[in-house]
């Protein structure tokens, strides 16, 4: 297991939305290209950045309900929580550098 978590809907609330600092939520399915071209950057950005922000990884097949109730409807999207709240969605694969212009505000 690397920097990154998994979540699934039974664990979904208290590892997201009760977290006291940022998370960031990646939702992906083992039959996505784009989310395994991105799985290895958020792996890097989660160890660069462990002090700052958590990054999570949810299973849209596995865990359909918590899709659902944020209408994820492409992956890979990922939501950035604060309080419990979306503060910033980030919809498709990107490079490094993008995602970390994307997530500069809470890192």
């Amino acid at each position: 297991m690397g920097a990154t978590k998994t979540v699934t809907e039974e664990t979904f609330d208290a590892e997201v939305l009760k977290s006291e600092r940022p998370v960031v939520v990646d939702y992906w399915a083992e039959w996505c290209g784009p989310c395994r071209m991105v799985a290895p950057v958020l792996e890097e950005i989660a160890a660069e950045h462990a002090d700052k922000i958590d990054v999570v990884k949810l299973n849209i097949d596995e865990n359909p309900q918590v899709a659902q109730r944020y209408g994820i409807l492409q992956i890979p999207t990922l939501n950035v929580f604060s309080g419990g709240e979306v503060v910033k969605q980030v919809i498709g694969a990107k490079p490094k550098s993008a995602l970390l212009r994307e997530l500069a505000d809470f890192i």
